[in-house]
């Protein structure tokens, strides 16, 4: 049987608009990672870990299920 395979999306990016139009650089500098993989991230070309992905949430205070979530 065929694996049929999990779009996640996010709302990084309304997220950032949306808490003072925090920068991509602003977000990594937060969570430890690159500006460019904020920008992956942001246009769905980079799945982050399961701990990345919570410390994006943290950095929102939201949680992760409002951050990631499956469309």
């Amino acid at each position: 049987m065929a694996k049929k395979k999990i779009n996640i999306e996010n709302s990084v990016r309304k997220l950032r608009f949306n808490n003072n139009e925090m920068t991509q650089q602003e977000l990594a500098d937060l969570v430890g990672i690159s500006r460019q993989t904020v920008v992956a991230i942001e246009k769905y070309k980079y799945t982050p870990s399961l701990e990345l992905a919570y410390k994006i949430a943290l950095a929102f205070n939201k949680e992760i299920q409002e951050v990631f979530y499956i469309n």
